[in-house]
């Protein structure tokens, strides 16, 4: 068969009451010129063997059973089968759109400059959903252009992993890999290391089932130190490269969270921009705690803002770009 305009990439695991209703969005898709991968990564339920019922009927669903090694190993192996121009991302108990596959595709040939595009999402089912989630929902339903998918990075992954569609040389070249952080998160960072454009679709082309049994929820690298740990690495090798002294704007749990992180890499405020009254004044791992409008003398120091809530970053924004300060040249919000 000749290679498709788009490969399918799932990986899945003890997914079999899920998958069928996953497949069954990718064949129902608008644009058909697509093969779905399927990595069963050593289920213990009927996995693989409802997938394979589904392949039979669908010669464009293929089928690889591994040992379980984990999702980076099976992203890994399972991209080495993928033969299209694109690689989309799907995980076992997501539903896609129909017109996702069409939509995204046209989003990168319309651009040859863009790299990967994401979509937007929505998290089902609703019953039950946690006040964070739904926060997290809104804030990725805001992201749309490489700007800000560069400027929100930090805060947190703005690209959803199971909604990515890249061209596959971009994936060949930095793929996946099994790290002490989650794998797409770092994949996201790396990507914009090395100076992709990353978008968004900015419709609602995915069904993101939440759940307790969710890796997010209890694999170790999802754990928000090692999230924390994970914008941390990047950002000593990116905005703090060059520094060893950089000042932190925000010290709750966010902030001391961050900081403990960037000391790792030798990184430590030289200074902490707080609001509240009864800080100001007072000294914190050696540095003193100062008003925001100390900054005018800092000039040339980068800036980590590390504080929670969307209303609160826009200010700091605001300020800080009142100053003259570029967004991911001379400070970052990394809540």
């Amino acid at each position: 068969m000749p290679p498709p305009l788009v490969s399918v990439l799932l990986p899945a695991r003890d997914a079999a009451t899920t998958i069928g209703a996953a497949l069954a969005s990718v064949a129902r898709q608008r644009l058909t010129d697509w093969e779905c991968v399927v990595v069963d990564d050593g289920s213990a339920d009927r996995t693989a063997r409802v997938a394979e019922a589904m392949a039979r009927d669908d010669p464009r669903i293929r089928v690889a059973r591994t040992p379980p090694r984990g999702i980076a190993a099976a992203l890994a192996a399972g991209l080495e089968d993928c033969r299209g121009r694109y690689v989309a991302r799907m995980d076992a108990d997501d539903v896609m759109h129909r017109v996702r596959l069409a939509m995204q595709v046209a989003a990168l040939d319309g651009d040859a400059a863009l790299s990967a595009v994401g979509t937007r999402v929505r998290l089902f089912p609703r019953a039950g959903l946690r006040d964070g989630m739904r926060a997290y929902e809104q804030w990725l339903n805001r992201i749309d252009s490489p700007a800000v998918v560069r400027a929100e990075a930090f805060v947190e992954n703005p690209i959803v992993h199971p909604t990515l569609l890249a061209r596959r040389e971009v994936l060949t070249a930095h793929g996946w890999r099994a790290c002490d952080w989650p794998e797409d998160y770092d994949l996201v960072l790396r990507l914009l290391e090395a100076g992709h454009r990353l978008a968004v679709v900015p419709r609602r082309l995915l069904l993101w089932r939440d759940h307790p049994a969710r890796l997010t929820r209890t694999h170790e690298d999802y754990r928000l130190e090692r999230l924390t740990a994970c914008k941390a690495h990047y950002l000593a090798r990116g905005l703090l490269a060059a520094h060893d002294r950089y000042v932190l704007w925000g010290y709750g749990d966010t902030g001391r969270t961050l900081r403990r992180a960037l000391a790792a890499h030798g990184k430590e405020p030289s200074h902490i921009v707080e609001l509240h009254p009864g800080r100001l004044g007072q000294t914190i791992h050696g540095a003193p705690v100062v008003a925001p409008e100390a900054l005018h003398d800092l000039a040339g120091r980068p800036i980590v803002a590390s504080v929670a809530g969307v209303e609160a970053r826009s200010q700091i924004r605001g300020f800080l770009d009142a100053l003259g300060r570029r967004e991911t040249v001379d400070y970052v919000c990394a809540a």
